[in-house]
């Protein structure tokens, strides 16, 4: 045996070993199931990226931090888990972009992917291991599309390459629509080329002043749909793990995914778990470009801690639609703080057998098909558990870190006039000039902070 099967054997046996049952929703079945992956401990895990023409939005933020959530717990239970995410760096919302401000698409394309990791990176988003991009994926796309019209599933019209659904029975198996729902719900263009009105586009011919690759059918660009499977069964071959994006992307997006890659590798399924997070919602609509109601990170971060809005997009089920408001996120900060001066007060570890009684309801919830707002509830109780006790802090901090949250100490983000005064008064109760303890009590007090007198020193609060 060599040294590495030797290892490989050896990681077999330790996570049959420490196995634990870790349920997912899968969208295919419509039903939870036990995650049990093609080749245990190792998980492939795709996840959709972004189209980099703008700036990222809260409803990636939804995603990347639901999905983020996702490869953490499953590498928390020890799974090994190979994350890949792609970039959509050719498309027409890139090139239209790009023509409007005058730059090369490659120039766009390039910042935004900067922007996309400068705010994922700020939300505790782990960064995948690879991030294929499109256009450095053309032989790979090239090659799939040759398979499908080798193979009879599709069609060439005057430079233009289109999926055949006809021949592809199973199609609509993940999205379960009926024909008309489909054809309602498709954005179909008026192309009368098409042999039905569902078939979808692998290849297109370029315009003037479009972007374009050589191939077999002239100078041209891929369709969007036929990307991500290129750069997916590049990852990880004809099967995955686990396919993930928003639920937005289930039609017409990942239906085409499953039909052209099973159809092009004659293996099935392509994917075995299929994840989608739900929407956030403003004013019950939700957030789009197109409706104008989007937040960028970039604006949300000048006025809410990354760290705050984390907690904000995973205090509710990531399948479940999660409503913006202010309130809300004032509430979501009155609840950090609840949490982060428990966790830096009461320092002492907590008992053993409440560690352990906690440890094991959060993993539980996040077993649960990553239950997250369960998970949440678990932590809160331990707060309430902590205060009773005055002891326990560093348990609350290591179930906020498996949610990839900090609990930040609050005096970091005091005024340093602030820091002086209680500086000062916490001198003069030392030295018992209670009189002057009181007048800085006072003064603290129209600064908005109430100093308390505990028997672990001076503690402090909002007001």
């Amino acid at each position: 045996m060599s040294a590495v099967q030797s290892r490989q054997t050896r990681i077999k046996v330790l996570y049959n070993s420490t196995r634990v049952s870790v349920y997912v929703y899968n969208t295919l079945t419509q039903q939870k199931e036990l995650f049990e992956p093609w080749a245990p401990p190792q998980v492939h895990m795709y996840v959709c990226g972004v189209t980099v023409y703008d700036h990222c939005h809260l409803g990636h933020a939804r995603a990347y931090a639901a999905f983020d959530l996702v490869r953490r717990h499953l590498e928390y239970r020890g799974y090994r888990v190979t994350h890949v995410q792609n970039f959509t760096d050719v498309d027409d919302k890139i090139i239209a972009r790009a023509q409007e401000l005058g730059v090369a698409h490659e120039e766009l394309t390039r910042t935004y992917e900067d922007a996309y990791f400068a705010a994922m990176d700020a939300l505790g988003v782990n960064r995948a291991q690879d991030y294929p991009r499109a256009t450095q994926s053309m032989p790979q796309i090239i090659a799939m599309i040759v398979r499908l019209l080798d193979q009879g599933y599709a069609y060439e019209v005057n430079g233009s390459v289109y999926f055949s659904i006809a021949h592809y029975a199973p199609y609509g198996q993940l999205s379960k629509r009926d024909r008309k729902q489909m054809e309602a719900g498709a954005r179909v263009e008026v192309d009368t080329h098409k042999k039905d009105p569902l078939d979808f586009v692998l290849w297109k011919p370029q315009k003037a002043g479009e972007p374009a690759w050589d191939s077999p059918w002239g100078l041209g660009r891929p369709g969007w749909h036929i990307e991500c499977s290129a750069m997916a069964t590049a990852a990880f071959g004809p099967r995955i793990d686990i396919h993930a994006g928003g639920q937005d992307l289930i039609f017409p997006h990942h239906e085409n995914e499953i039909a052209q890659s099973e159809a092009a590798t004659g293996q099935k399924p392509f994917a075995k778990y299929w994840l989608h997070n739900g929407f956030v919602t403003l004013d019950k609509q939700k957030m789009s470009k197109s409706l104008g109601n989007v937040f960028t990170l970039r604006e949300l971060y000048q006025r809410y801690d990354p760290n705050l809005l984390r907690f904000f997009l995973l205090r509710v089920h990531y399948r479940h639609p999660i409503h913006f408001s202010t309130t809300q996120i004032e509430e979501d900060a009155a609840a950090l703080k609840r949490l982060s001066q428990a966790a830096h007060e009461f320092t002492q570890p907590a008992p053993e057998a409440m560690h352990a009684e906690f440890q094991a309801q959060f993993d539980a919830a996040l077993d649960d098909d990553f239950n997250s707002t369960e998970a949440m509830a678990v932590l809160f109780n331990a707060c309430r558990e902590v205060n009773k006790l005055k002891k326990g802090g560093p348990l609350l901090s290591k179930l906020a870190k498996q949610l990839g949250l900090d609990l930040p100490k609050e005096e970091s983000t005091l005024d340093p006039r602030i820091l002086e005064l209680l500086k000062q008064r916490a001198q003069a109760r030392a030295e018992k000039n209670f009189m002057e303890s009181d007048r800085l009590r006072d003064l603290l007090k129209q600064r908005g902070v109430l100093a308390k007198d505990t028997p672990q020193g001076q503690k402090w609060e909002r007001v």
